[in-house]
């Protein structure tokens, strides 16, 4: 049985050079690869292309690589608090592809299983479909480069519109449980985009919790195939309880 156990995250990012493609797991702060993330800032890469959900926070997550000016194209499907992002952007120092949340998951899964493009309905009628959506502005605010249209096709009286699916160089996820042959389990809200990404990876790199031998996961309970996983890293128990919170709510006290 093959191990993909790598003895540090230094080792697991050591190939990843400029201009790679990578996509990353993660929703706001829930199961990002904070620790993949950290060590691939450590080793420079730049120029990196980057397809995630929302490409971390102001000072977390990819937040590290953007603020360094490592990241020069990034596919998500939000901006939300992310004031750096959002300068960049409109800056013109970022090219971005902003795409529908449920579309942007099933290009990734869609890649990774093999089809080359798919219809959707969401987009339809809106500057996804047309092309309009700028991707890069000039330093005077400006847009220069805008998306590309997507064709339109009619099923059983609905309208859809065409999406190309997207696989990248790497992938980066975080899991709660995986074993040495890289079969993974995601807890709760930490499944949300980690699977997609990982499939949508030619090399993913998994970051996890705890590893098991081979054979101690319940094939039932196995969120990603080790099919998909080229290697794994074992996080330390500090680095495994370093679980942000991105908007802590509370009622005051009577």
């Amino acid at each position: 049985m093959i191990n993909k156990v790598v003895s540090s995250p230094d080792e697991a990012v050591a190939d990843i050079g400029d201009g790679s493609s990578i996509a990353v797991g993660g929703f706001g702060l829930v199961g990002v690869p904070n620790v993949l993330i950290k060590a691939l800032f450590n080793k420079g890469s730049k120029e990196l292309r980057v397809v995630s959900n929302n490409c971390g926070v102001d000072g977390g997550g990819l937040g590290i690589l953007l603020e360094a000016g490592r990241i020069a194209h990034v596919t998500a499907s939000y901006i939300g608090t992310n004031k750096e992002f959002e300068r960049q952007y409109l800056e013109g120092l970022i090219e971005l592809e902003l795409t529908p949340q449920g579309t942007l998951a099933e290009k990734m899964r869609s890649g990774g299983a093999g089809i080359p493009a798919f219809y959707t309905p969401a987009g339809v009628g809106t500057w996804v479909e047309s092309g309009e959506l700028p991707t890069k502005f000039d330093g005077a605010g400006n847009a220069i480069k805008f998306g590309k249209p997507r064709p339109r096709r009619e099923f059983h009286g609905e309208q859809y519109i065409l999406e190309e699916t997207i696989t990248t160089n790497f992938a980066l996820v975080r899991a709660y449980k995986a074993d040495t042959q890289g079969n993974c389990i995601f807890r709760k809200s930490a499944r949300n985009f980690n699977p997609n990404a990982a499939m949508a990876g030619r090399i993913t790199i998994v970051e996890a919790e705890e590893i098991v031998e081979a054979g101690q996961l319940d094939p039932e309970s196995i969120h990603l195939p080790g099919i998909y996983v080229k290697r794994v890293v074992q996080l330390t128990p500090e680095e495994s309880a370093n679980k942000g919170i991105e908007q802590l709510t509370v009622r005051k006290r009577a």
